[in-house]
């Protein structure tokens, strides 16, 4: 009698965060097998179909477990440190030489393959995986949701607030995220490239601000501050290399570095992306404007 081997599975780290929960989720709706992986002993999987593993960037004890029996993984950075690269180039090395061959990385528009923070992660991963991906998604929408720092100052004080000035932003939905995700993990053949992700439209923050308006029927303006500013009041609560470079984000977008849509959600899942709009209509409309969520950072994504 013989036995057949367990197919190979995909190990998505970050598996309870904003984009980790839905590549899990679509993952295991198509019958795939999913390692959930969370920094705690017992990860809130919401999916039946994924098997809970705990893993920490900063523990490599939790690596050998996460990566028995994977050979894709999705990758989300360590949150809030200014360089990553220092954890995640000695974990992807572990990756490949345990037979991981299809690694998809999330990073963001604003940072370019050797760049700061994850960049450096960018710039070395064609030359570690025979397969790869790099999904480079702009701002998502679902920071203005839940308990995300524009969330919690439009309930508050009826105010985006950023030094962003008039500059646009192709604002994303991380459902369209976790979907390109699973087209980079599963398709016959990996993209080898860095995808930027876009919505269908470049938007202002005053633009947003009047969607929002319109959508929950609650005023709400976009409230312009300087990089010190804006700087300063990340700094509050999180460390200040990061909040320079998250105020330094801002200060780019003012500068046009953000004004831009692509194709490539349609491009890869076959249907556009979805709208600011119905995003707000979604999770924002009037009934749910003052419940709380998850938090999202401003770009790069925190799980």
């Amino acid at each position: 009698m013989t036995t057949t081997a367990p197919a190979p599975a995909t190990l998505v780290i970050g598996a309870t965060g904003t984009t980790g929960r839905r590549v899990t989720a679509r993952l295991t709706a198509e019958g795939r097998s999913v390692k959930a992986a969370g920094r705690t002993a017992t990860p809130r999987i919401p999916h039946p179909g994924a098997e809970a593993v705990r893993f920490d960037w900063n523990e490599p004890a939790t690596w050998a477990e996460a990566l028995d029996g994977v050979d894709r993984a999705y990758l989300i950075p360590p949150v809030g440190s200014p360089d990553p690269a220092a954890v995640m180039l000695p974990f992807l090395h572990q990756a490949r030489a345990s037979g991981v061959r299809r690694a998809v990385l999330l990073s963001s528009s604003a940072i370019p393959a050797g760049g700061p923070a994850v960049g450096r992660v960018h710039e070395q991963l064609p030359g570690l995986f025979e397969e790869w991906a790099v999904l480079r998604p702009s701002w998502f929408m679902q920071n203005f949701a839940g308990s995300a720092p524009h969330a919690r100052t439009i309930r508050e004080d009826g105010a985006i607030l950023t030094a962003a000035g008039d500059g646009r932003v192709g604002f994303v939905d991380a459902e369209d995220i976790a979907a390109v995700a699973v087209r980079a993990l599963t398709d016959g053949r990996a993209p080898d490239t860095d995808l930027i992700l876009t919505g269908p439209q470049a938007l202002s923050y005053a633009d947003a601000a009047a969607i929002i308006t319109e959508v929950t029927g609650r005023p709400v303006v976009h409230r312009q501050l300087t990089f010190e500013e804006l700087r300063d009041r990340w700094a509050a609560g999180i460390p200040l290399e990061f909040a320079t470079m998250l105020a330094q984000m801002d200060r780019a977008i003012a500068g046009g570095a953000e004004d831009r849509t692509t194709d490539t959600v349609e491009r890869l899942t076959g249907r556009p992306p979805g709208t600011l709009r119905a995003f707000v209509e979604r999770e924002l409309g009037a009934t749910r404007s003052h419940q709380p969520a998850e938090y999202h950072s401003p770009g790069p994504e925190r799980p």
